[in-house]
């Protein structure tokens, strides 16, 4: 059964435009810039972005600590909440059934 995809109001911004305002906004609460935005999808009220935070950085970069977090905006594009997810290691891969 196919999931049905929200319709997008005329003029409401598109997903590239969602990616920068997710990380600009989650880097303004956070004090830390963000690494990466690993997945963006539309919602019913807007859009859902996980983005990715260095929070300790180490040498090597591979040891730095990450934060991936959830973060819901409202079809304007403007932060509704986030929640940090997931913490790790940059180096570390995921691994199928865990």
């Amino acid at each position: 059964m196919a999931t049905r995809r929200p319709a997008r109001r005329r003029g409401a911004p598109g997903a590239a435009a969602v990616l920068r305002a997710a990380a600009e906004q989650l880097a303004e609460l956070l004090g830390r810039p963000p690494d990466s935005v690993s997945s963006v999808k539309p919602t019913e009220d807007g859009w859902e972005a996980v983005v990715e935070v260095v929070e300790l950085e180490r040498i090597p970069d591979t040891t730095s600590v990450m934060g991936s977090y959830t973060v819901a905006l409202d079809e304007e594009g403007e932060l509704i909440s986030y929640e940090r997810t997931r913490r790790y290691s940059r180096g570390m891969v995921d691994r199928p059934g865990r």
